[in-house]
């Protein structure tokens, strides 16, 4: 039975949510997120297994387009994505690049330049290169939706979880540490602290944390827990009130 949660968070946005345990311990979770385009092409951030009931969904959404690596560590998958979608466009940041060069995948872009992929009129994108794992936010204005991989967590895991039996919630231990894993949602001091000290470069961190609080977004698509449905700005600077 596949533990993948499959649902349309707005129209033509869709997420793939999958259980995923950071260290083996730390339940994360792990989302993928598809967007239909104007155009009817299909933009995908890569971040989850390519099984079964994920290519049958984006099968049906459409001509999977471009396939997308949101920092330099969300990159375990984009193999297997572009082996399923050959002809998709394969974009990531440069130091993910160089670590899938022993696979012999050829990507199409990069965000560390200022290139045009091809899609901007649908989505716009934020590359924080003063940030350690080299994140990209991204922006759909249709549907008022930021997507991220590391730049904000939202734990519990609970929808990521939810096919598993498990609540996605944080070992009691852990509930413990001064640095608590299980306070990590956009509210909590231990976010805000996390998320400074990830800015190696911290006025290239300003300027990019600020380009995205202009954005007119309601929702945030993380990665790793659940979605923020409402008021997905306020979560946004909370989290890097310090910067702002």
């Amino acid at each position: 039975m596949s533990t993948t949660v499959i649902r349309e968070v707005a129209k033509d946005v869709w997420i793939f949510s999958c259980p995923f345990a950071r260290f083996g311990v730390i339940p994360f979770g792990g989302r993928s997120t598809a967007i239909k385009l104007s155009n009817g092409d299909v933009w995908l951030l890569a971040s989850t297994p390519a099984d079964t009931q994920t290519k049958e969904k984006l099968n049906e959404l459409g001509p999977v387009k471009y396939i997308v690596g949101a920092d330099a560590v969300h990159h375990l998958y984009l193999g297997d994505y572009k082996k399923a979608y050959p002809e998709a466009k394969l974009i990531s940041v440069d130091e993910a690049i160089a670590k899938k060069k022993e696979e012999g995948l050829k990507f199409d872009g990069s965000f560390d330049s200022q290139d045009k992929f091809g899609f901007e009129d649908d989505i716009k994108h934020c590359y924080f290169s003063g940030y350690k794992n080299k994140d990209v936010a991204f922006f759909h204005p249709a549907s008022k939706s930021m997507i991220e991989a590391d730049l904000l967590l939202n734990l519990p895991a609970k929808e990521q979880y939810s096919k598993t039996g498990s609540s996605g919630a944080i070992p009691i231990i852990d509930s413990f540490s001064p640095f608590s894993w299980a306070q990590m949602n956009p509210y909590s001091w231990a976010h805000k602290k996390f998320a400074w000290s990830l800015g190696v470069d911290k006025e290239a961190m300003k300027r990019d944390v600020k380009t995205v609080a202009g954005w007119d977004f309601e929702r945030i698509i993380p990665c790793h827990g659940d979605v923020i449905e409402t008021d997905a700005k306020k979560a946004w600077e909370a989290v890097y009130q310090y910067y702002i």
